[in-house]
């Protein structure tokens, strides 16, 4: 699961690069910079590692300048598609992955914290991946999936009309949801994790049914339903690549 882990860790540190300072292909190549750098700290020297942390160096790049390139319809299917193949392959490869070890294996050897009590290097490496993704990937993947369905005009995309820019709380608001979705599953509570899924929906329940408006608010319901799937997908993916 190293590769994958590392795969999640540049993607994760690349959007979050751009969405403090978005400038061209710095971000990415931070990301990747800080991908295999990571890998090589833990331990990942071997031969298939290099040439993995190779390619995967390649497609944080690869992904940063697709999705950089606009979020079109069209525009929005490449990096959707970069991304998909890579993480469909990186997981069929797993078992070839070599152990995590090096400077994190002796981190935590040492018991730094007692959450992390016998806690296994590889799982540690996906867990600090798993939790970066929540952040500004997800809202990425959302607006992707947006503009790839046609959800949201993709003209309107970016503009004074995008939803996403009217209602700037999602921004926020996604994060930190999927932080707190992935944090209750990893403590075994799936059921509240249920409850918080329930809520934001009853939470927007009266707004979508107002009756003033109403083209407005089916393109809102379209919106706020395809976005809210897309969100949620990611911290239960993630708990199911760590689930033991």
């Amino acid at each position: 699961m190293s590769w994958i882990a590392l795969l999640m860790i540049g993607i994760a540190v690349a959007d979050i690069g751009h969405s403090i300072r978005p400038v061209r292909i710095v971000p990415e190549c931070i990301g990747a910079a800080v991908a295999v750098v990571t890998g090589v700290l833990c331990g990942l020297t071997e031969l298939r590692d290099v040439l993995a942390l190779v390619v995967i160096a390649a497609v944080v790049v690869g992904w940063g300048i697709t999705v950089r390139e606009g979020f079109g319809r069209n525009q929005a299917s490449v990096p959707l598609a970069l991304i998909g193949v890579t993480f469909v392959v990186a997981v069929l490869l797993a078992p070839a992955a070599g152990p995590t070890q090096g400077l994190l294996e002796d981190w935590l050897a040492h018991d730094p914290l007692p959450v992390l009590e016998g806690l296994d290097p590889d799982r540690a490496l996906l867990l600090v991946g798993a939790f970066l993704v929540q952040l500004s990937t997800g809202n990425v993947l959302v607006r992707l999936v947006l503009a790839a369905t046609g959800t949201v005009n993709p003209a309107k995309v970016g503009g004074v009309d995008d939803p996403q820019t009217q209602l700037k709380g999602g921004r926020l608001l996604g994060p930190m949801e999927r932080v707190f979705i992935l944090g209750l599953g990893l403590a075994g509570q799936l059921t509240a994790a249920s409850i918080v899924i329930a809520a934001k929906g009853l939470l927007r329940f009266p707004e979508l049914q107002s009756k003033p408006d109403q083209e407005r608010i089916h393109r809102l319901t379209e919106y706020f339903l395809v976005g809210s799937f897309v969100s949620w997908l990611l911290p239960l993916g993630s708990l199911v690549l760590l689930a033991r």
